[in-house]
Parts: C-alpha cells; sequence; structure tokens
C-alpha cells in the first residue's frame, strides 16, 4: 500500500509541456507522427507547440491529434500527462533529438546524438535489358522523391544526389537492405551497387569502423570459424566453451572485412551458427583485403535457359537460375569453381538428329538452382557487379554487359 501511494496521478503533473522526440512514423493520411515520452505537463490536441533547441526555440505548431498506445496499435486520447508515451501530428519539422515544449516556456531537454553511417552503396534507376518490364516505379525522379520521403522518418539514413542515382548511406547492411525490401514491395525497380565502407579523416588520417563479433557455435565449426576469420585478419578477443557442444567466439574487425561473411559462415556451418556484431569504433586504416571468392557464370546470350544446356554448365560451378528462365548477356547465372569469371552458353539447344539410343534420349537431370536472398544477394556483389532489383526478381549482373568491354577494363 506504502508502494502505491507514493506514485502521483498523472494529474499531479505540474509545469509547461515538455517532449524529447525519440522516434518518427509517417503515413499518407496523417503525416509525421512524433513518438516520445511526455516529460513534464501534459498535452491534448490542439495545443499550441514549439520546437526547442539549444540555441532557442524554432516554430510555431499547433498538436491536431495525440495518440496512446495499446498494445502496437495507436488509440486517440483527449489528453496524455507526465511519463506517457504518445504519438503528437502537426508537427511536421520535428526530427530526433529535438524537445517539442510549451512556446511559454521552451525549455530544451538534452539531444540525442546519432553515430555517423558506417556503410554507402549506390542505388540508381534499372540499367538492365529487361528494364521496366516488372516495376511500377522505374525512373529516377520517382526514386528520388521516395528516398526524400524516408528521410523524413529514417534520420540514420543519408542520401547524395548523383545525377542520375544516388549514394546512400547508413548504419549497416541490414539498415540499408531493410530500405530496399521495403522499396521493392512498393513497386520499385532499380539496380544497387557493393556496400562500401565509409572512411573517416582526422588529423591527417584516415579512419575505417571497427566491429565486435560474438558468435556462437558447435564445436565441430570452430576450426571452419577460425580459417574464414584469420583470411580476414580478424584479432581473437575470446574463445571459451559455453556448453559441452557449443563455443563462443569473440573477434575484433574492420567493418570491410565483415562485409559477405555472415552468408559464408551460415553456410559452412550448416545453419547452425549465431552471430552478431556491435560497432567499437574508429581506427586507423589497414591494409587490403583480398578477393574471399571464386569468379562468376556469366550468360552468354539474351534468351531462356534450357535443360541441356544447364546440364552442360552444371560441372563448371553452382547455378543461380533453372530452366525456362529469362536471362540477358552479361548476368551473372553462377558461382564458378574457378577464380576467374566464365562466359557460358545456358540457351543452347539440343539439336536433332536421326539417331536414338538409350543415353541420348535420357531424362535431363538438374540439381536445384541455387537461389539467393537480398542480403546474400548484397554479400556476394564485387565492386564490377550490380544487383538489379524489382518487384518478382533479383538478378545478379555485370556493369559492363559486353564481354569485350569487360576484357578492355581486366587489360588495363
Amino acid at each position: 500500500e506504502s508502494i502505491i501511494s507514493d506514485v502521483p496521478a498523472p494529474e499531479a503533473a505540474e509545469g509547461s509541456f515538455q517532449l524529447l522526440a525519440t522516434a518518427l512514423e509517417w503515413d499518407s493520411y496523417e503525416g509525421k507522427y512524433v513518438v516520445g515520452k511526455v516529460e513534464r505537463g501534459s498535452v491534448k490536441p490542439g495545443q499550441p507547440i514549439t520546437l526547442a533547441t539549444e540555441n532557442g526555440s524554432t516554430g510555431a505548431f499547433k498538436a491536431d491529434k495525440v495518440y496512446g498506445f495499446k498494445g502496437l496499435a495507436k488509440v486517440a486520447t483527449d489528453s496524455a500527462a507526465a511519463g506517457e508515451i504518445v504519438a503528437i501530428t502537426g508537427v511536421k519539422d520535428a526530427q530526433i533529438g529535438q524537445t517539442l515544449a510549451d512556446p511559454a516556456d521552451p525549455e530544451a531537454l538534452p539531444t540525442i546524438e546519432l553515430e555517423p553511417p558506417t556503410l554507402s552503396m549506390y542505388l540508381g534507376p534499372n540499367t538492365s535489358p529487361f528494364k521496366g518490364k516488372e516495376g511500377e516505379f522505374t525512373t529516377s525522379r520517382q526514386i528520388g522523391d521516395r528516398l526524400k520521403k524516408e528521410l523524413e522518418t529514417n534520420i540514420g539514413l543519408r542520401v547524395e544526389d548523383e545525377g542520375i542515382g544516388f549514394i546512400l548511406k547508413g548504419r549497416g547492411e541490414l539498415h540499408l537492405s531493410v530500405l530496399i525490401e521495403t522499396m521493392r514491395r512498393e513497386g520499385y525497380e532499380f539496380e544497387v551497387g557493393r556496400p562500401k565502407v565509409v572512411f573517416q579523416e582526422k588529423d591527417g588520417k584516415t579512419l575505417e569502423p571497427y566491429e565486435e563479433v560474438t558468435i556462437e557455435v558447435p564445436a565441430e565449426h570452430v576450426g571452419t570459424i577460425q580459417s574464414e576469420f584469420a583470411k580476414r585478419r580478424a584479432e581473437l578477443l575470446e574463445q571459451a566453451n559455453i556448453s559441452d557442444s557449443s563455443t563462443r567466439l569473440s573477434y575484433r574487425m574492420p567493418t570491410r572485412a565483415l562485409l559477405g561473411l555472415r552468408s559464408q559462415l551460415v553456410t559452412a556451418t550448416k545453419g547452425t551458427i549465431v552471430m552478431t556484431s556491435v560497432m567499437s569504433g574508429y581506427e586507423d586504416k589497414g591494409p587490403a583485403i583480398d578477393q574471399q571468392r571464386n569468379g562468376v557464370l556469366i550468360a552468354w546470350e539474351t534468351a531462356p535457359t534450357t535443360p541441356y544446356a544447364l546440364q552442360n554448365a552444371e560441372p563448371r560451378g553452382t547455378l543461380f537460375v533453372g530452366p525456362g528462365v529469362e536471362v540477358y548477356t552479361g548476368q551473372v547465372i553462377g558461382l564458378s569453381t574457378q577464380r576467374d569469371d566464365m562466359d557460358l552458353n545456358v540457351s543452347k539447344e539440343k539439336h536433332l538428329t536421326n539417331m536414338r539410343s538409350k543415353s541420348s534420349d535420357g531424362t535431363v537431370q538438374l540439381t536445384p538452382a541455387t537461389i539467393l536472398s537480398l542480403e546474400q544477394c548484397m554479400d556476394f556483389l564485387e565492386d564490377d557487379e550490380l544487383l538489379e532489383v524489382t518487384p518478382k526478381n533479383l538478378r545478379l549482373r555485370k556493369r559492363a554487359l559486353d564481354r569485350n568491354e569487360r576484357k578492355k577494363k581486366d587489360k588495363q
């Protein structure tokens, strides 16, 4: 009873209104929602609001609607007091870290500092031979408008206009892949390049982000984990047995060495790995890391694939396409067993003859194609490759579709 009596009722909160914006949401009906906890006072629909910063107050707004939360759903309310988490509409210029306050007493709360982006990626309109066939929004202007809308709520994202395409900067592969998948489901068609690390310049030195990686894996796969991390010059911090059959390993490594590693380890450990990473700061840029991936198999011509041609291509590597799939010249159709790229004709048909035999007329048996997810495709990319993203398909391709152009660039 004494504990309950010590808790003040919401009506007892005094002072002018104050709320720190900790999240932003958006929809096409209400516009921008400012989400945060009421630190002081109370707020109700129609109440005047100003944005308070360390340099003073800016703007005059009015709270159109005030929503509380019931589970994950928003519920309109007539008033919200101190201690309640609410979503307020009508403050269109608010950003995360700013304080919503009473115009009569615009006192700012301590701001939230955002960490700088660690990865960048090219995103632009689709330039493949299949452009415009599967997406509803395909132009650079439409993509640019969508990214501007994303910037209203995704404050960790940075967008730089490159003329035709854009450079996205975010807080990691997951941050960027969520945006790509969201745009894809909304009907956008575009292409993206390989994720690259964002370096920083300080005191004449180039710094790169480092991450601390923690892995839990069955004991039989520890050797595989150690081998892969050794190739990427990772520093082992700790290794401990957490059970009779499971081992935990902690590494510290540059972010650029972590790119493409997760999907490889999932395959190497048969899906038994548990892997997490957290940024641990910036250090001097280290030496370049050797390419870890083999070359790729590239489609020779634009045509549907045939079982006969795929059967002949199977010994060359792992295929990403099955029979009857439309491919184009320069499209990546598989991972080669060799270090160099290889152009293959996967659309060749078997010529009929008058000779008949049991071996020649047998049914073609193909290994099922390996279908890569969006994250796996992003990890797979090299500098000379692009990922074509449409609402229906993900296609890996070379930047230069013509094989003669690729040969010239290789010589240069």
